[in-house]
């Protein structure tokens, strides 16, 4: 199943993020459609009066997320590494102004997924502290700052790898069971809705930065490989009792601001090879998980694959529409020593 999303949120560090969309009332409308498409592709749930998704009609008992950091709530907070995000300016739209390890300024899409679904307001860190029993029945993230399909990329940014999520995964389902049981265990995981975000680093700070995956393989080949660990990560996740499981596509990583100054040349454009390579991925994904559906779904399992790619390229390219006046400046990019604080104005957040 494909999704051409175009509004659930996509936070890639130093990536393009859309701060509005282009009225209130298109943007209300669209959310309400992403949502709508999650739950009809995903659950085969009812639709309510006049068309509108009934949260209270739905079986989701819980949400998770797997991925980087994009929908990294936390995760990466007590690691050792520089992928992190509890300190300022981080968190600053956060109520009470808090950085708690989200790379944003405010929430990330697990947490507004989790709210628009009515499972809860936050979805929070697996590794986070004081993690109570309904935090564990409803849902958490097991996301890391810096994680890729590639195991180098996350050995590079000592990120916790997407089997290591994995593992992660397996010892949240054990603790549930000591907790609820094995039967309330199982049943919590085959109601739950599950989302992978990852595939960003492994172009952007691994094959385009790290000369070592260049040399082994062409764009092409380096793709294939990443699909090829994608899909055994998804039917791993599948086999271990995932059986909603929603696939979040790869940004146009040119666009990022990191890639446009490094590869964009004097005026910062996004740089062609890494959209390609984007672009090429989240084809070849898309077919995958056509070809899982058509192989699993007598098991009652569902795929969807969810695409961000050309929403945010849309947007980038055609600013105006959507009341932005400026998409190549990034608002806290290291790299460029700018500082915008301004984000409103910019579809750029912090990084």
């Amino acid at each position: 199943m494909h999704m051409d999303e175009r509004s659930i949120p996509s936070r890639v560090t130093g990536c393009a993020t859309p701060t509005r969309a282009r009225s209130s009332s298109s943007s209300s409308v669209r959310h309400g459609l992403a949502i709508k498409l999650v739950l009809l592709l995903l659950l085969q749930v009812p639709e309510g009066v006049h068309g509108a998704v009934s949260i209270g009609k739905t079986n989701i008992s819980a949400i998770y997320i797997f991925g980087d950091s994009i929908v990294d709530p936390g995760n990466n907070n007590h690691r050792i590494t520089e992928a992190k995000a509890n300190f300022p300016p981080y968190g600053q739209d956060f109520p009470g102004g808090i950085a708690t390890g989200r790379f944003s300024n405010g929430l990330v899409p697990g947490d507004m997924l989790a709210s628009k679904l009515g499972v809860k307001e936050l979805l929070p860190p697996y590794l986070g502290d004081n993690l109570q029993l309904n935090d564990l029945l409803t849902g958490v993230a097991f996301a890391s700052g810096g994680s890729g399909y590639d195991p180098l990329t996350s050995t590079l940014s000592t990120a916790i790898s997407n089997t290591g999520q994995l593992e992660l995964f397996q010892d949240y389902k054990e603790k549930l069971t000591a907790l609820v049981g094995e039967e309330e265990m199982t049943r919590v995981i085959s109601q739950g809705v599950f989302f992978t975000v990852m595939g960003a680093n492994d172009i952007a700070n691994n094959y385009f930065t790290v000369p070592l995956r260049r040399h082994q393989y062409d764009v092409s080949s380096y793709v294939d490989f990443l699909v090829s660990s994608a899909v055994n990560f998804t039917t791993t996740l599948n086999d271990m009792g995932a059986k909603r499981i929603g696939f979040v596509g790869i940004p146009p990583m040119g666009c990022c601001p990191s890639q446009r100054t490094l590869a964009g040349g004097p005026s910062s454009e996004c740089e062609p090879l890494r959209n390609q390579a984007s672009a090429l991925f989240n084809t070849r994904i898309s077919r995958e998980i056509d070809q899982l559906n058509a192989e699993r779904n007598i098991y009652g399992s569902k795929f969807a694959y969810i695409d961000i790619y050309y929403n945010l390229l849309d947007l980038i390219q055609n600013p105006t529409l959507y009341g932005k006046s400026n998409v190549f400046i990034p608002c806290n990019s290291i790299l460029s020593a700018r500082v915008i604080i301004w984000k409103i104005q910019y579809i750029y957040d912090m990084t």
